[in-house]
C-alpha cells in the first residue's frame, strides 16, 4: 500500500475524527506515508462529507481532507464495534481524534486507559479549548474560536470586524497536531515510550496573536482594523493606482528611502521626520497614506509595478480563486495533480511539505466504510 521511500511508511493512524480540524493533521500523515484508518459512523460518517456537493456531489471540504485514508464504518454505540475499534487502537502507532469532550474517554479510549495496555501509542486530542478550564466542555467551531481568539478583532475593516475566510482555527491545530506527532515519534525513537498531545485550537490561534498582544502590553495600544493594509506596517498593503490596485510591502528604512527616491519620485520624504521610522510612519499613517494615494492614483498599475521592481520592492497581485487557479508559479512547478474521489477525478494542489527525495501520497478520497472489510480481515488475520 505504501511507497517504503516515504518517511511515514509503515506507521499506522487511528483517526475518529470529524470537520476540519482532525482530518487536516491526519491528511498530512496519509500524505507522508502513513496508513490513516478513519473510523466513520455508518449513518452517514464524518459530516463533513454533508457540508455541499459542488464536486459532482462530493463535499468541497472533505475531498480536500480526506485523500490517503481508509474508511472503516463502526458504530461505536454497539459494544462490538467498541471491541473492534479498541483492536485498531491497539496495533496503532497514534491515535487522532477530535470528538466532543469526553467522549473519547466514554468509549475507553482516554489516554490513561490505552496507555497502561499501549505505551509506545502517541495520543493526540484536538479540541476547542483544552481538556481543562471552565471552557473545556464548550463547543468550538472555527469561527468560534477565531472569534474567541481576537483574530476577528483584528481582521476586517475600520467599522466591520470580518472573520478569515478561510478554516483557520481549524488549519492552525491540524498543522500543530500533525507537528506535535512528528515530535513525539522522533522521541518514541529515542526513549521507546508514547506520548500524550492535546491542541487547543484557541491556544493555537493566540499563539498567532501574540504581536498585536505584544504591542497593547507594550503601549497599551490594539493595532487597528485596516482591510487589506499593514495594521503594525506603514506602507504596506494594497494602494490604488489610476487603473487599478497595487500591493506592495516595506520593511525597513532602506526600502522606504528606496520607494520615496524611484516610486514616489519624492526624496524629500526620506528626511522627513514624521516618516523616518515605520514607529513615525505608524503614528502618522494617515498622513501619509494620503500622500502616497495621491500621488499613485497619477500612474498606471504597469508604472508603478516597474518603478517597485526597480526599487526592488516586494509586490504582488490581488487575485481571486479563479486567478489562483491559474497562476503561473504554481503551474510551472507543477503543483496541481489528479486525485481519484468515489465521485470522479479532482485536481489538487500537492502539500508543501517539498522533501527532495519524497514525492507526497496522494490517495484516492475514500466513500464511506470503503475499507471495512479489508481491514477487518486485516485484524482477524493479525490475531
Amino acid at each position: 500500500m505504501d511507497s517504503p521511500h516515504l518517511p511515514l511508511s509503515g506507521l499506522t493512524v487511528v483517526a475518529l475524527e470529524q470537520a476540519v480540524a482532525a482530518p487536516f493533521c491526519s491528511r498530512q500523515l496519509a500524505d507522508m506515508g502513513a496508513d490513516v484508518i478513519k473510523v466513520e459512523r455508518p449513518d452517514g460518517g464524518d459530516f463533513a462529507r454533508g457540508y455541499d456537493g459542488v464536486l459532482n456531489g462530493m463535499s468541497a471540504y472533505f475531498a480536500w481532507l480526506n485523500r490517503g485514508k481508509r474508511s472503516v464504518a463502526l458504530d461505536l454505540k454497539r459494544a462490538e464495534d467498541q471491541v473492534v475499534c479498541a483492536k485498531l487502537i491497539r496495533r496503532a502507532d497514534v491515535f487522532v481524534h477530535n470528538l466532543a469532550p469526553g467522549a473519547v474517554e466514554r468509549l475507553g479510549f482516554g489516554y490513561d486507559a490505552l496507555n497502561t495496555t499501549h505505551p509506545r501509542l502517541i495520543w493526540c486530542g484536538i479540541s476547542g479549548y483544552g481538556p481543562d478550564g471552565p471552557y473545556r466542555d464548550k463547543k468550538a467551531y472555527d469561527l468560534l474560536v477565531q472569534a474567541e481568539s481576537g483574530v476577528v478583532s483584528l481582521t476586517g475593516s475600520a467599522d466591520a470586524p470580518a472573520k478569515v475566510g478561510v478554516s483557520m482555527a481549524d488549519i492552525a491545530a491540524g498543522l500543530y497536531g500533525y507537528s506535535s506527532i512528528l515530535a513525539a515519534l522522533l522521541n518514541r525513537e529515542r526513549t521507546g515510550g508514547g506520548e500524550r498531545i492535546d491542541i487547543s485550537m484557541l491556544e493555537c490561534l493566540t499563539e498567532w496573536v501574540m504581536p498585536p498582544i505584544h504591542t497593547w502590553q507594550g503601549t497599551g495600544r490594539i493595532p487597528a482594523r485596516l482591510g487589506v493594509r499593514h495594521n503594525m506596517i506603514v506602507p504596506y498593503g494594497v494602494y490604488r493606482c489610476a487603473d487599478g490596485s497595487i500591493n506592495f510591502a516595506i520593511q525597513n528604512e532602506r526600502e522606504w528611502s528606496r520607494f520615496c527616491v524611484t516610486v514616489l519620485r519624492q526624496g524629500q520624504l526620506v528626511s522627513d521626520p514624521r516618516f523616518a521610522t515605520n514607529a513615525q510612519r505608524l503614528a502618522n499613517r494617515v498622513e501619509l497614506e494620503r500622500l502616497i494615494e495621491q500621488h499613485l492614483a497619477t500612474l498606471a498599475v504597469r508604472e508603478v509595478l516597474a518603478r517597485l521592481e526597480q526599487a526592488d520592492i516586494a509586490s504582488g497581485a490581488v487575485n481571486d480563486v479563479p486567478a489562483v487557479v491559474n497562476h503561473a508559479q504554481l503551474a510551472t512547478r507543477k503543483r496541481w495533480v489528479d486525485v481519484a474521489t468515489p465521485n470522479g477525478m479532482i485536481r489538487t494542489l500537492l502539500p508543501p511539505h517539498n522533501l527532495m527525495s519524497v514525492t507526497p501520497r496522494m490517495g484516492a478520497v475514500p466513500a464511506l466504510g470503503e475499507h471495512t472489510q479489508q481491514v477487518l480481515a486485516e485484524l482477524a488475520e493479525a490475531h
